[in-house]
């Protein structure tokens, strides 16, 4: 029902669509493995359900694309760089003689002319080569703020649209979605014929354009499809697009280059990258129905509720963004941000780090293409069933020992896998990722258990725009830091190694010491939001007196039965 005034008649309630109002600190349903199964069985025995599987699993495969198109970059970087010329030069092996040298000994010649009059063993001559890297700061330019800003940015305007403007906006979501996929996809296509830096920019500009809107639309559209008890681990199952892509993006951007089609191996790369995305941009945008707006069998007390809190005004929803500026949340993007930083700085490095060991492409694409999937995934699912269970037995600010100590934990592991030769290293790199990346559901849950519900989209747009920035323009950081190694005497790959120890297990620490720092905070801030919740109930209830006596409790507002 929805509460509609005009000052020429009297308010009366219509049918609605739009999205359930729920509590500021939202109560975890408490059932157990049999209520749960049983739950879950019921929901595939509807056709309705099994169609919200299906759009589950597109959301699934869109994500997976936007990981892929975002990450090709800076697997096929080195490549593509010797052919359009941009970024650092330096000495590495030349693949093209008859013997090449050992990638290990050609980087540590650190100039044009000991590079190329290199004599290997005292009789092979022309092993090494003097060519582009594909590393330093045009790339990182490329990697982080040409595609973060116009990322995040976009995602703004995005978040307060559909919290302000929740019906009409949200009408044509599924579309919009649809739409951002093939666009990003034409764009990661069309970067397989580009013949200059620019022409890379300015597509790699279109790519962050294009992905800003596809985590605020899908995780909109599945809270939708799916009910309260199932919208957890359909969120789950969307997330898993994060390991799978990048996973996908070693497999896809090394083996397809090593393969070299018609002598165009990274061209290949990206239009291969390209071409799912504008496939399943169409099935999205002739499949995908409209769902409706959180209407699933709710009562008609909680239907009443829904409409009473989006008749709103835009100013009170101002009000209630500038609510969010709370000292924990505030401690809890700059945590996040560093954490996230230390993702992004391995993520672009990651290659040329490997390649600079002397492992070949195969080699590096034979790990990494399960690597970050399995261990990443494990991680996610694993963090948040920790965290549930330590929060029912000390509350929400366990959720923060769950993310410090699990950086902590981790870092050992992210420092082991710059410390050992391969294949160790890789050995390492799979708890990293396991305990290092439960952080990421953990943070967003502590996130969302903080905001009111009527703002959430905004606040987890702001929080995005913040660790995306910060984080994502941390690689820019790498070629100075790196350069400042080398003056001091290092060679090409412990200047990188060295640089790498302080942006990525040093900051799983730096991170992990911030969100310790939030706890002292946030006890304050849960009772300020449990205040302001209960002051809210009773102002409704005095407001609607004709409404039942339970109106806006929580266990009204939390019932969304399949």
């Amino acid at each position: 029902m929805a509460l509609r005034s005009n000052s020429r008649r009297t308010p009366r309630f219509e049918e609605s669509e739009e999205s359930v109002t729920e509590p500021l600190i939202s109560p975890s349903l408490d059932m157990n493995t049999s209520e749960k199964s049983a739950k879950f069985f019921s929901f595939l025995s509807s056709k309705q359900n099994l169609y919200s599987i299906y759009v589950l699993l597109l959301f699934l495969i869109t994500y997976l694309l936007n990981q892929l198109d975002r990450y090709m970059l800076a697997i096929v970087t080195k490549p593509l760089a010797q052919e359009i010329h941009y970024g650092d030069q330096g000495c590495m092996t030349n693949t093209s003689a008859a013997s090449p040298s050992p990638q290990v000994v050609c980087q540590k010649l650190t100039n044009q002319s000991s590079c190329t009059q290199f004599v290997y063993n005292e009789t092979i001559f022309g092993g090494c080569k003097w060519d582009y890297t594909g590393q330093g700061f045009d790339y990182q330019i490329l990697a982080g703020p040409i595609f973060i800003l116009i990322y995040t940015f976009a995602a703004i305007p995005v978040g307060i649209a559909a919290d302000l403007y929740n019906r009409k906006f949200l009408t044509y979501m599924q579309v919009l979605l649809g739409i951002s996929l093939i666009f990003w996809s034409v764009c990661t296509l069309l970067s397989g014929f580009v013949t200059s830096y620019w022409q890379l920019a300015l597509l790699r500009f279109g790519l962050g354009l294009g992905e800003a809107g596809c985590t605020p639309f899908a995780t909109s559209l599945i809270a939708d499809y799916f009910g309260q008890e199932l919208r957890g681990l359909a969120m789950g199952v969307y997330n898993w697009g994060i390991y799978t892509g990048y996973s996908l993006s070693y497999a896809l951007g090394n083996f397809i280059t090593d393969a070299n089609i018609n002598n165009q191996g990274w061209r290949w790369s990206f239009i291969i990258a390209g071409i799912p995305g504008i496939v399943i941009g169409f099935i999205i945008l002739l499949t995908v129905k409209e769902p409706k707006r959180g209407q699933k069998n709710l009562p008609s007390t909680t239907k009443i509720e829904a409409s009473i809190g989006n008749a709103t005004s835009t100013k009170e929803k101002f009000k209630q963004m500038f609510k969010l500026m709370r000292p924990s949340l505030l401690l809890l993007c700059i945590a996040s941000s560093i954490r996230n930083a230390a993702g992004y700085v391995w993520a672009y490095n990651t290659q040329v780090y490997f390649d600079g060991l002397g492992q070949t492409p195969t080699q590096i694409g034979t790990w990494m293409s399960w690597i970050p999937v399995v261990g990443g995934s494990i991680g996610v699912v694993f963090g948040g069933f920790i965290s549930d269970r330590v929060v029912k037995r000390t509350g929400p600010h366990g959720r923060i020992w769950v993310l410090a100590l699990s950086q902590i934990m981790s870092s050992p592991f992210a420092a082991g896998v710059l410390f050992l030769d391969p294949p160790y290293c890789y050995f390492s790199l799979l708890p990293n990722y396991i305990i290092g990346e439960m952080w990421v559901g953990v943070a967003l849950a502590v996130l969302v258990e903080l905001v009111p519900a009527d703002v959430r989209t905004t606040a987890v747009a702001a929080y995005f725009f913040i660790i995306s920035n910060i984080g994502g323009n941390m690689p820019l950081l790498v070629p100075s830091v790196k350069r400042a190694f080398i003056n001091a005497g290092y060679g090409e790959v412990d200047s990188l190694r060295n640089t790498l120890y302080l942006f990525f297990p040093g900051e799983y620490i730096l991170g992990a010491v911030l969100f310790l720092v939030s706890l002292v905070v946030l006890h304050r801030d849960i009772e300020y939001i449990k205040q302001q919740q209960e002051e809210k109930v009773p102002a409704k209830e005095d407001t609607h007196s004709q409404m039942p006596s339970n109106y806006g409790s929580a266990s009204t507002l939390a019932t969304d039965d399949q």
